[in-house]
C-alpha cells in the first residue's frame, strides 16, 4: 500500500511539474479576472438588484473609502491578532500531542476517542457557552478558534505521523538510537511536511470560526464590521469585507506554501 501511494504521488508530481511558477500565476490570475468580468457583467445588465448585489466598482470604492479613513485598517489589525493568537495557542497544544499518539498506542487509546468525540461537536453550539466562560472580549475568540482548530489538528497531526514508512524506524533501532532519539531525528523531521501542510489547511478553518466569533459577539473586527453593515443594508461594506477575508487567506495559505518549499527541501527531493 505505501509503494502504491509513493508512486502515485511521484506520478502527480510529474504532471504538475510541467507547470512554470509563472504559468501558474498567469493562469490564476486569469481565473480571477474571468470571475470580476462576470461579476460586473452580471450587476451591469441589471439582472440583480444593486441591494442584492452591488457591482465590483461600488464594492472597490467602498473598500478606498474604508482604507481610507482607517476604519478597515483597525477592523484587519484586530481581526489578525486574534488570529495569531487563537491559532498559536491551538497548534502549540496539537502538535505535541498529535505526534505522542502518533507514535504511541497507549496515549492513543487514552486521548484519540476523547478528541474525536469533540470534534464531531459544532463549534456553533459552543459560542454562547463560551460567552459566558469568557465573556465577550478576545478571550472567547480565541476560545472559539482553539475549539475549532486543535481537536482537528491532533488528529491531522496524528495521521501524518503514523504515515512516517517504519523502514525509517527500523534504521534508526539497526544503529541502537534510544526511542527519544528516533522521534527527535526521524520521525518527526520525516513527518514536518505533512504536520505543516495540516496546519496551513487548519488555518483556514481558524479564519472561519474567528469570522464565527466576531459575527455572534464582539464590538471590532471584520466580522462584527459585516454584522453593522447588515442592519443598514450596506451590501458593498459587507461584500468587501468578505472579499478582504478571502485575501488575508489566500495570502497565508500562500505564505505557508512558500515557507514549506524553503524548510522541507528535503520531502521535496524525496519525491
Amino acid at each position: 500500500m505505501p509503494r502504491r501511494s509513493d508512486a502515485r504521488g511521484q506520478g502527480l508530481f510529474r504532471l504538475t511539474a510541467r507547470l512554470t511558477p509563472a504559468r501558474f500565476v498567469a493562469i490564476s490570475c486569469v481565473v480571477f479576472a474571468g470571475l470580476l468580468a462576470v461579476w460586473w457583467g452580471v450587476t451591469a445588465s441589471g439582472l440583480v438588484k444593486p441591494l442584492f448585489l452591488p457591482g465590483p466598482d461600488r464594492v472597490f470604492a467602498r473598500l478606498a473609502d474604508l482604507a481610507a479613513s482607517g476604519q478597515l485598517w483597525e477592523d484587519a489589525g484586530v481581526s489578525i491578532y486574534r488570529i495569531m493568537v487563537g491559532f498559536l495557542i491551538a497548534t502549540v497544544l496539537a502538535v505535541p500531542i498529535g505526534v505522542l499518539i502518533g507514535c504511541y498506542r497507549a496515549w492513543e487509546a487514552i486521548i484519540e476517542p476523547v478528541v474525536d468525540f469533540v470534534r464531531y461537536m459544532p463549534v456553533v453550539a459552543f459560542v454562547p457557552l463560551t460567552i459566558l466562560w469568557a465573556g465577550t472580549g478576545d478571550g472567547q475568540k480565541f476560545l472559539i478558534i482553539w475549539i475549532g482548530t486543535f481537536f482537528q489538528q491532533v488528529l491531522l497531526i496524528m495521521d501524518n505521523v503514523k504515515r512516517v514508512p517504519w523502514d525509517f524506524v527500523n534504521v534508526g533501532r539497526t544503529l541502537e538510537l534510544k526511542e527519544r532519539e528516533i522521534l527527535a531525528r526521524i520521525v518527526v523531521p520525516a513527518a514536518l511536511p505533512g504536520i505543516w501542510d495540516s496546519l496551513r489547511i487548519s488555518l483556514g478553518w481558524a479564519w472561519t470560526w474567528l469570522v464565527l466569533a466576531e459575527l455572534v459577539a464582539a464590538t471590532s473586527g471584520l466580522g462584527y464590521r459585516i454584522v453593522t453593515a447588515q442592519r443598514f443594508f450596506q451590501t458593498e461594506t459587507i461584500i468587501g469585507y468578505i472579499l478582504v477575508l478571502g485575501l488575508f487567506g489566500l495570502v497565508t495559505d500562500q505564505a505557508m506554501k512558500a515557507i514549506a518549499k524553503r524548510l522541507f527541501r528535503y520531502a521535496e527531493a524525496r519525491r
